[in-house]
């Protein structure tokens, strides 16, 4: 067996989508503050972070797209949704900024020999990572889903899916219409997913990424984990 994290660092400042708020992470006290109770001194090392629940490596929950009553909340959302069986699709060869059509998608599973079965998660590797990040394109000039490629997955029973970039589809209306078409599939997704060139080619493997029990939340930060039997 062999594990590969799928996860970025979370750290100050972390790159974000500049629609939610930055990530802040400072240090509460550190070992530097030597503290004492009754006879005994010591030291400890906390820190404080303030985030939007869609930092880092992260879920969306339905509530997120989904305006309608009832839509799930993070915390509402089955654990079984995110310890699933799962394939990686290479597209990393698709230009910037490009929307990926269902011929692209169909063209990616059949190269890599595999099927979708339902309650699959999908994770597909545009290598926005190796191409963008840390760079200021990075939350702009991503390739992603086209709006019919979000209906061909969930056509075919997913649960979710999986992109490096910080969002599923290409910036604009695009991205917004692919939110909604989730919503409106009942599946979700995972943006600033990382190493998926690490499990191309890899087969079906195990796919865990459970997220943070937010009350009420619109996502979570995830430990996201390939685990290959290997």
């Amino acid at each position: 067996m062999k594990l590969i994290d799928l996860s970025r660092e979370l750290y100050h400042r972390t790159p974000t989508h500049p629609n939610h708020p930055p990530v802040i992470m400072t240090v509460w006290n550190d070992h530097s503050e030597i503290k004492q109770a009754g006879a005994t001194r010591f030291s400890s090392k906390a820190f404080a972070l303030s985030m939007s629940d869609h930092s880092g490596t992260h879920v969306d929950a339905p509530v997120h797209f989904d305006s309608r009553p009832g839509a799930r909340s993070i915390d509402q959302v089955p654990l079984e949704n995110f310890y699933t069986e799962a394939i990686c699709l290479d597209l990393s060869h698709v230009p910037l900024k490009h929307s990926v059509t269902v011929a692209e998608m169909e063209a990616a599973l059949k190269k890599s020999g595999q099927e979708i079965r339902k309650g699959d998660t999908v994770l597909i590797y545009m290598a926005v990572h190796d191409r963008l990040f840390g760079k200021p394109g990075y939350v702009t000039d991503f390739p992603g889903l086209s709006v019919e490629a979000v209906h061909w997955l969930a056509d075919r029973g997913i649960v979710s899916f999986g992109v490096e970039a910080v969002s599923p589809a290409t910036q604009g209306e695009n991205n917004y219409k692919a939110h909604l078409a989730c919503g409106e599939r009942g599946i979700t997704h995972m943006e600033c997913l990382c190493n998926l060139d690490k499990v191309v080619g890899k087969g079906r493997f195990r796919f865990i990424g459970f997220p943070l029990r937010f009350r009420g939340g619109s996502a979570s930060p995830i430990r996201a984990v390939a685990v290959l039997d290997e």
